[in-house]
Order: C-alpha cells, then sequence, then structure tokens
C-alpha cells in the first residue's frame, strides 16, 4: 500500500505547468496515493486563467496543460470549516492554506508543498 500524501496547488502547478521544481515533486509523488480538498481544483483553474493572461500567444498549451492536470488521481475530500478558521487565525495563514494543512494532519499525510509559510506552519503541528 503506498503513503497518503496531500497535494497543494503550488506543487501541482508546478507539476502541471512543468515549472522548476517538477523533477523534484515528480519523484516525490510517485505512485502516492493522493489527497486534497476541494478548493483544489479551484486554486488550478485560478492559476491558469493567470498563466493565459500573462502569456496568451500560449493559450492552448497552458489549457492542454490544465487538462492534463485534471486526469491525475487526487482524492477530494470535505474539510471541517471551523477547524480550519481557528488554525488559519493560530497559524496566520489564508483560510486556504490552513485547508491543506488540516486535511495533512487529519490523514496523518505528508503535505508536499512549494509554500514556504505553510512549510513552516506544518512544522509547528
Amino acid at each position: 500500500m503506498t503513503a497518503a500524501k496531500v497535494i497543494d496547488a503550488s506543487a501541482l502547478a508546478a507539476v502541471t505547468f512543468v515549472e522548476p521544481h517538477m523533477p523534484d515533486l515528480t519523484q516525490r509523488l510517485n505512485a502516492e496515493e493522493l489527497f486534497a480538498p476541494a478548493l483544489l481544483r479551484f486554486e488550478m483553474a485560478h492559476i491558469c486563467i493567470k498563466k493565459i493572461r500573462a502569456r496568451p500567444a500560449e493559450r492552448e498549451a497552458i489549457l492542454a496543460q490544465h487538462d492534463a492536470s485534471l486526469a491525475i488521481p487526487i482524492r477530494e475530500v470535505p474539510v471541517d470549516q471551523a477547524q480550519i478558521i481557528e488554525l488559519s487565525d493560530r497559524l496566520n495563514l489564508s483560510a486556504y492554506d490552513a485547508s491543506y494543512l488540516w486535511l495533512a494532519h487529519k490523514l496523518g499525510a505528508e503535505l508536499i508543498t512549494l509554500d514556504k509559510q505553510l512549510e513552516k506552519a506544518a512544522a509547528k503541528i
């Protein structure tokens, strides 16, 4: 059985859009069961839109990369909103970031992120 991991939008975007951290992340994610709060797909859509606006000539390629990311098997899990608010307030995180951290803690899973502030908060709990 593979270990569960929680992936956030920063990590998934690096893999999806072939960013510099992609090789390391691909290796860390290989053969793992991935989880995320349902907001992951909304964040990915937002990242896609930002990339299209920044590089309109690459629109079709960016859309194709985003579409390919939808095929990555990631189990979306509901989060406890009251606990997200508490965790967000306690660790000075956005509710989005706290959702990933809360889920990783709940599952006893490693959090895969490129967000340094989120990594620091994860080390605190």
